[in-house]
């Protein structure tokens, strides 16, 4: 068994993997996966993208 450096063990960890927007994401889930601190320009930021590309918005951010 490896843990690939985790401190959890590889057999321990959920079996079921998730992309960015397979759940529901709010203008400061998208913030934080960009990297940025959650500021009120940073959120509007979020709002306009989310509200121009949809779900498409996170998964450049996340798998």
């Amino acid at each position: 068994m490896t843990t690939n450096g985790a401190k959890t063990p590889a057999e321990r960890r959920p079996a079921e993997l998730y992309t960015g927007s397979e759940r529901p994401f709010d203008p400061e889930d998208l913030v934080k996966a960009s990297g940025r601190e959650p500021t009120p320009e940073s959120l509007a930021w979020a709002k306009r993208l989310i509200e121009e590309k949809g779900r498409a918005a996170i998964e450049r951010y996340l798998p």
